[in-house]
């Protein structure tokens, strides 16, 4: 179907389920966009008619509830409408978590470029009057963006079932390695983006950081090379991985720096020497190690100790890597 067809039986449907009454043939032609304009010539009329007659045919045959007559016995011609009973969807009944899934399925539609249809669906339920909360809060916070490339080649080798190759760099190793892996599924936990599937050098499941795989993964042989488990619950060998157990940290910020750091840290109050005192807790100590190293001199990390000695190697690291520009010859 014209896409200029398409909007003027959209539009035609909007206009007929906008009122009870009937709508004439003459009023449609004023107030729909896409037909034929009436200057006055039996060619547009002609022409009008024939393109009115297409575009009720064909609501009729895509089950639209069409209907014909006149609003009271003064008028002296038949008019349309669509019968917004038969028209509308039956209820459709989603509990709060239910909506958000929608939501959340919506979004990560949208950033697969399948946006589409998740928005044909997202209108759908809108219109049976499903309120469909996309920024709930839930456990799953999908972020799909330039900064994570690896998504689609590692969703499409899951999609496929064909084995991955990729460079993998975890926060504690100095280069990256190379990861063999059979992929079950791609899951968001906690804003982040994981791999999880079978690590064929250590025959067992893993799951993998998007952000810290390195370059582009090579999908490898044939299609349908493998099957994941029946039962394997992706989120729940990420959150086994990665969640584990909650740590609290504590900090010291000199006062007016580390904005986003106290968005979610708790204040302990002052320290002796005017810094401010937080204390933070999470469940990704390398995440928040990375954190606390980006914000340099205006934090120091009270405890625990390992938490101190990891901030301070990536600093190192990063002094050492600036050292090593600096020395380059100009």
């Amino acid at each position: 179907m014209a896409a200029k067809r398409a909007e003027r039986l959209v539009n035609l449907v909007i206009a007929l389920l906008s009122t009870r009454q009937y709508v004439t043939a003459a009023r449609i032609r004023a107030t729909v966009p896409g037909y034929e304009p009436d200057d006055a010539t039996d060619r547009a009329d002609e022409a009008f008619k024939r393109m009115f007659e297409r575009d009720k045919a064909e609501l009729r045959e895509m089950g639209v509830p069409l209907e014909t007559g006149r609003t009271s016995v003064f008028d002296t011609e038949d008019g349309y409408r669509i019968a917004r009973a038969d028209y509308e969807l039956p209820e459709i009944t989603l509990t709060g978590e239910e909506a958000a899934a929608v939501g959340l399925a919506l979004r990560l539609w949208e950033s697969a470029h399948l946006a589409g249809a998740a928005h044909g669906a997202l209108v759908k339920l809108k219109a049976a009057g499903v309120d469909v909360d996309t920024a709930r809060a839930i456990p799953l916070q999908p972020r799909l963006d330039a900064g994570e490339p690896a998504f689609e080649p590692c969703y499409a080798a899951a999609r496929d079932r064909r084995r991955l190759e990729f460079d993998y760099q975890r926060p504690d190793e100095d280069a990256p390695t190379r990861r063999h892996v059979q992929p079950w599924g791609v899951v968001a936990w906690h804003g982040r983006w994981y791999l999880v599937g079978l690590d064929l050098d250590r025959q067992a499941p893993r799951q993998y950081r998007l952000s810290r795989v390195v370059g582009t993964p090579r999908a490898v042989g044939p299609a349908n090379a493998f099957e994941p488990p029946d039962d394997v619950d992706l989120a729940g060998i990420v959150a086994g991985q990665v969640g584990g157990e909650e740590r609290l940290v504590v900090v010291r910020a000199r006062p007016g720096t580390a904005i986003g750091l106290r968005r979610h840290a708790t204040p302990l109050g002052p320290a002796d020497d005017g810094d401010d005192r937080l204390e933070l807790r999470t469940t990704e100590p390398w995440r928040l190690a990375d954190e606390l190293a980006s914000y340099g001199a205006d934090v120091l990390v009270e405890a625990p100790q390992e938490m101190r000695e990891a901030v301070i190697a990536r600093l190192t690291r990063l002094a050492a890597m600036d050292g090593a520009t600096a020395e380059e010859p100009v």
